[in-house]
């Protein structure tokens, strides 16, 4: 029996801590009381571990009394600076750690944070699969996995906080940092973000590393949503986090929303979004962390005091990188612009925050003393499962899986890393922001062209030839916005060297000599991601023409589209004999490419995004068919083997509301040939507009593996929390659940149906202040 659902309901989380949350304050009103006032504006700071150690790598403890004499809040990045040993990290934390706690006036350690979207942002850690990938699996249980392994280790080295994950709900295509985002649904970025934390927190903060959901709100779109969309669908990650999975640190975005006044204000300082609906509404009382440089770039303020103020009174705790406006809060204190009320807030939720991960217990986790190995092997077959299960197989003549015996592999992506590593991997960290190019490959990445000769049989013969770029120029487009770090020129006007000739007419000649073209197209770490875009959202450079080219031989072409984002392929894709999808697969992408090629594992992951079919800038949703513009719906992906659903069977169509909760149960069999997954997925649907809720709207999902011929029953329980909507009727918000008849679909994608049954939910509306149930319980028999 395999369960698939995350506990669903946030009262047990209250349940869990009310009984604690007395002694923890008064331990937190205790340590602020003892503190003087110069260690509280400390806590609220944050700097880079490197400047306490000189050319040597030793401490310096002259520095140390100069910078930290007080103590220090936080330590930025501290994994990333400089391409280091594990083990040489984790020491230099315990020796800043022994520090502060040695020769400071209490003794508080810091917070040690690093970024972990796609596993631990340092050399030599495991590359996962990039997030709107590990999206398109469905899988929370990998999801899950993945974070635990990353906390693991994180947590020996020194790390106690990490700035992930980002669980921006992306209803944009063009978004230029979609791929660290779970896609455009809210429920699956909901459910991948709680496994996300519940993997990376592994239950208690004292021992695992704790999760930052950001970035608060709507940054990937959605923040100038209607207040309706915004509670219920952009907000519902951040609050499923908090609620349900104990998240405790949040992120505010770089953009700006409408405050209370009816003003726009950056989110870093908006205090509708961060006191009205964070902490009086969901009750947040974790930590708020601005995003780096994001208060200094606060609008129409005089000066960086004037700022700080801002930031604070609203709702900011804390100053990343480097505490550059905090160190003002004494004048802003002084000249009473800064609320005391406020500054006593934000110390307090980072000592709660503190006292709740351990720090101050009388044997504190801080690091390992044990010798750390990254990129285990588990960790790299994690990776591996991850990638199999990402990879989105869209179209498919019947050339795939492979049995051609010559194959020409070709395209910019064929032979290069940078097909597999998504943005905030130690690889695209350290050419972005670091300007490095050499040295990178740790651990190393498989490419498909590895993959694919490690991966082949005997008979089969692989040509290789470049045949052309990425671009023939720079095509990364300059964005003043996010982290202000980025905005020089150095940084973004350059593209990345492949270290190989692009051969062109090399390659068409050995396409006149192949069965079968395999052409490895899409972006790269200079194309897509934080601080940088390009224009257009066709195939970079001249790889569309190329592709045509190929094409032009008469050989089948399979194209293998590799980015961080949907690229716009109409046109080309009809003409293709098999498109995929392979976003940025991570370290192991090579091999779990090839297997799906050669047909050793059946593609099964689902599209979390809608594929467009021209170029779109605004906002586009599945569950608002009427801006949709799709070459490929939500929810669709293909397989080598074909499924069958029968017998939807609802234990009582007509029920109370007072129950709570519906249960059904359906049937998936493989009538195929090959062992596979299919991801089953359970949508609700209104029968009248009265009802308020979406026409389409994914409620749950499946991951079902099947052996040819075998039949497995999905076992449902579907609350009715997830049939209500928000409602703020004179400033009272409420989550409200209505009786009438609503129509629940299964199916293969939002479009695609196979099965669905009207129920009915009796007796008087339900209102509540906020939903309990977030997530439907689904159990594949």
């Amino acid at each position: 029996m395999k369960l698939f659902a995350m506990m669903c309901t946030a009262a047990l989380l209250a349940g869990c801590t009310a009984s604690t949350s007395t002694d923890l304050e008064q331990r937190v009103d205790e340590l602020y009381d003892r503190m003087s006032q110069e260690e509280r504006i400390a806590q609220l700071r944050s700097m880079y571990m490197d400047e306490l150690f000189d050319d040597d790598g030793q401490l310096d403890t002259v520095k140390c009394r100069e910078l930290i004499l007080n103590g220090i809040g936080h330590f930025s990045q501290f994994c990333m600076q400089k391409p280091r040993d594990p083990n040489d990290i984790r020491n230099r934390a315990s020796a800043v750690q022994k520090w502060l706690i040695e020769n400071t006036p209490n003794g508080i350690p810091a917070l040690m944070h690093e970024e972990v979207l796609s596993g631990i942002n340092t050399r030599g850690a495991t590359i996962y699969p990039q997030q709107i990938g590990q999206a398109c699996s469905f899988n929370t249980q990998l999801a899950e996995l993945k974070t635990q392994q990353t906390a693991t280790a994180l947590r020996k080295m020194g790390g106690v906080l990490s700035l992930s994950p980002m669980v921006d709900v992306c209803h944009t295509p063009s978004f230029n940092r979609l791929e660290e985002s779970y896609g455009e649904d809210s429920y699956l970025s909901a459910s991948m973000g709680v496994a996300f934390v519940k993997g990376l927190q592994q239950g208690d903060l004292k021992k695992g590393v704790g999760a930052c959901s950001k970035h608060y709100l709507g940054y990937g779109g959605g923040g100038d949503a209607d207040e309706k969309e915004l509670m219920e669908e952009i907000l519902m990650p951040h609050e499923a986090m908090i609620r349900v999975a104990g998240s405790r640190a949040l992120m505010p975005g770089y953009h700006a929303m409408l405050d209370a006044q009816g003003d726009t204000m950056n989110c870093v300082a908006n205090g509708k979004i961060l006191q009205d609906i964070l902490r009086n509404y969901l009750g947040f009382d974790g930590m708020v962390v601005s995003d780096y440089t994001a208060i200094e770039q606060l609008p129409g303020f005089e000066s960086p005091m004037e700022q700080a103020a801002a930031a604070i009174n609203a709702g900011n705790d804390v100053d990343f990188p480097f505490g550059a406006n905090y160190q003002y809060l004494q004048e802003g204190l002084d000249k009473g612009l800064v609320k005391p009320e406020a500054f006593e807030r934000a110390v307090k939720d980072v000592l709660r925050y503190k006292l709740r991960a351990g720090l101050m217990d009388e044997n504190p986790y801080l690091y390992s003393t044990e010798n750390i190995i990254l990129d285990t092997p588990d960790e790299r077959q994690t990776a591996y499962q991850i990638a199999t299960q990402s990879v989105v197989l869209l179209e498919n003549n019947g050339i795939l899986p492979l049995s051609n015996k010559k194959i020409l592999l070709t395209g910019p992506n064929a032979n290069s890393m940078w097909a597999m590593c998504g943005d905030y991997s130690f690889p695209a960290m350290s050419y972005f922001w670091k300007k490095v190019e050499e040295d990178l490959d740790h651990p190393h990445i498989i490419t498909l062209l590895e993959g694919m000769k490690a991966k082949k049989a005997d008979n089969v013969n692989i040509l290789y030839s470049r045949g052309c770029d990425w671009t023939e120029e720079i095509e990364t487009d300059f964005i003043k916005g996010g982290d202000a770090r980025a905005w020089e020129y150095e940084i973004l006007h350059r593209k990345v060297d492949s270290g190989e000739k692009a051969d062109k007419a090399e390659a068409l000649k050995m396409a006149g000599e192949a069965d079968v073209i395999i052409a490895a197209v899409g972006e790269n770490v200079m194309l897509c991601g934080e601080n940088r875009d390009r224009k257009g959202l066709r195939l970079p450079g001249s790889q569309e023409k190329y592709v045509e080219e190929l094409i032009a031989t008469g050989k089948p072409v399979v194209l293998v589209v590799f980015g961080g984002r949907a690229q716009v392929i109409s046109g080309l894709a009809e003409k293709c004999a098999a498109v995929i999808q392979a976003w940025y697969p991570g370290e192991e992408g090579g091999n779990a490419v090839a297997d799906i090629l050669y047909g050793h594992v059946s593609p099964s992951a689902k599209l979390a995004v809608s594929y467009p079919n021209k170029e779109v800038y605004e906002p586009m949703c599945y569950n608002n068919p009427s801006l949709l513009s799709i070459q490929w719906p939500f929810g669709y992906g293909m397989s080598y083997t074909s499924f069958e659903y029968s017998n939807l069977q609802i234990a009582n169509s007509e029920q109370s509301i007072e129950t709570g909760s519906i249960a059904l149960t359906f049937d998936v069999k493989n009538t195929g040939k090959m062992a596979a997954d299919e991801i089953a997925q359970i949508y609700l649907s209104p029968t009248e507009d009265s009802q308020n809720i979406r026409p389409v709207q994914l409620q749950g999902f499946a991951r079902v593996s099947l052996q040819p011929g075998e039949t497995k029953t999905v076992s449902v329980k579907l609350y009715f929390d997830q049939f209500g909507f928000y409602q703020n009727d004179g400033g009272q918000r409420s989550w409200n659940v209505l009786p009438g008849t609503y129509l629940i679909k299964v199916g293969a994608s939002s479009v695609d149906f196979r099965l669905q049954q009207q129920i009915t939910l009796t007796g008087k509306p339900v209102s509540k202040p906020l939903r309990e149930n977030y997530f439907s319980e689904v159990t594949v028999l």
